[in-house]
């Protein structure tokens, strides 16, 4: 959990709709690397803990008999369910919502339990010792993010690049300089030493794995601003009575960084590092 900060349930308060469009994808072939690492043969059970509107356990529903999502909020606890009917898997997936902390909640044993960018929210300590505890013998715990040090630039791409760092600016003008997360602030930002913590759990590893990005995208203004909203540090909530004035100058910074409103981007590549359960049970 990150230093200086306690969780609240207003995280990602209002940003499950703007997920599915403004966030995007894992590198293609993420399901594949998986499968052929891990073994899996479309039987298994897996555990995505901060499943979000479900979109890593979506991508993964082929390869596992049946699928868990976790999350507190309950925006994208619902979000996750209509995305798992439109992907037509819902009768292998269930969406559980509650935090991490309260595993094992009754949900039984999992071969592998999947953490998508939501690991540095959690006691990660606990989270990580209960979800040992929740692994079949020889399952895998899996840590999955975007590639962090890589450059995406977009020299040679049709259209202007998103705007990141001007994007960042107007927020901060909205919403102070330093970093919001529900009620809170991340002054430090998130924690970091992973293998420590997975080490103190009794896992052994890590594996570490690229799927390399790089694609070219184009994003529209919509997208963009819907990428904005599912953030947790620019969540709809955060912005009060402000909100439509902060949605209409992010939509007139956009139009004045690309008039067509269309914006080129890279994919990005996805990082992951997998941890053994070693023990037979």
């Amino acid at each position: 959990m990150p230093e200086g900060w306690e969780w609240d349930d207003t995280l990602f308060l209002g940003s499950a709709p703007y997920y599915p469009r403004g966030r995007l994808p894992y590198a293609p072939g993420l399901a594949e690397l998986l499968a052929e690492v891990l073994l899996l043969d479309g039987r298994g059970r897996l555990l995505d803990v901060g499943c979000g509107p479900g979109t890593l356990a979506l991508g993964l529903a082929d390869l596992f008999g049946e699928v868990v999502g976790v999350d507190p909020d309950s925006g994208m606890i619902a979000e996750a369910g209509q995305q798992a009917e439109k992907a037509g898997v819902a009768r292998k997936a269930r969406w559980v919502r509650a935090r991490a902390e309260e595993l094992p909640a009754g949900l039984g044993t999992f071969t592998v339990a999947t953490f998508g960018q939501s690991f540095h929210w959690m006691d990660r300590d606990l989270v990580a010792a209960t979800v040992k505890g929740m692994l079949r013998s020889a399952g895998a715990f899996v840590h999955i993010s975007d590639l962090k040090t890589e450059t995406r630039a977009v020299d040679g791409l049709p259209c202007p690049g998103v705007p990141y760092t001007a994007i960042n600016d107007l927020v901060g003008q909205y919403l102070g300089p330093v970093r919001r997360a529900g009620r809170g602030v991340l002054r430090y930002g998130t924690p970091s030493g992973e293998a420590a913590v997975l080490g103190r759990a009794g896992f052994s590893g890590p594996e570490r794995y690229v799927v390399p990005g790089g694609q070219a995208l184009e994003r529209s203004c919509d997208e963009v601003v819907a990428l904005v909203f599912s953030t947790s540090s620019s969540a709809p909530h955060l912005f009060g009575t402000r909100r439509g004035d902060f949605e209409a100058d992010l939509r007139r910074l956009l139009r004045e960084t690309s008039p067509s409103g269309r914006f080129s981007e890279r994919q990005p590549s996805t990082e992951v590092f997998v941890w053994r359960e070693p023990s037979a049970r």
